[in-house]
């Protein structure tokens, strides 16, 4: 028996991200006094505590800031997908986000290489962002 993967508990500051993923869209919240765009969702602007904010579309396109290997599962619902790719993603808007590197060897995975949003879709209740290689 497999165990149950964690899922994240959305919060009134990140529901319309999570509801995004739902219907496949990336979305990151933008305050609407100094422009910041920013991620991870929160009630307020980090660079002016603002609370005024909206939701903009992404492309869902960027690079690999940074990556690493993971080989050993640190969940039990996550040992039959190791090794994988972790790592971050700079988005073509600037804003950084954790995520998973997929359809591909991890091990190839390096810094600076282009990769594309994909939503992987949980369950009936959870998706998530992962990005790919870029395709031409």
């Amino acid at each position: 028996m497999s165990a149950l993967r964690p899922a994240p508990a959305p919060t009134v500051a990140s529901a319309p991200y999570w509801q995004a993923l739902h219907d496949h869209r990336l979305v990151a919240p933008r305050c609407l006094r100094c422009g910041t765009l920013f991620f991870y969702p929160r009630a307020r602007c980090p660079r002016c505590l603002h609370d005024g904010l909206e939701w903009v579309p992404l492309s869902g396109q960027g690079r690999v800031y940074s990556t690493t290997v993971v080989r050993q599962a640190l969940h039990p619902a996550f040992v039959d997908e190791v090794p994988y790719a972790f790592a971050v993603v700079e988005l073509d808007e600037g804003i950084r986000m954790p995520t998973n590197i997929i359809d591909c060897d991890p091990a190839a995975v390096g810094p600076d290489d282009p990769v594309e949003v994909v939503f992987v879709d949980v369950d009936d209740d959870l998706t998530l962002p992962m990005f790919r290689p870029a395709r031409s």
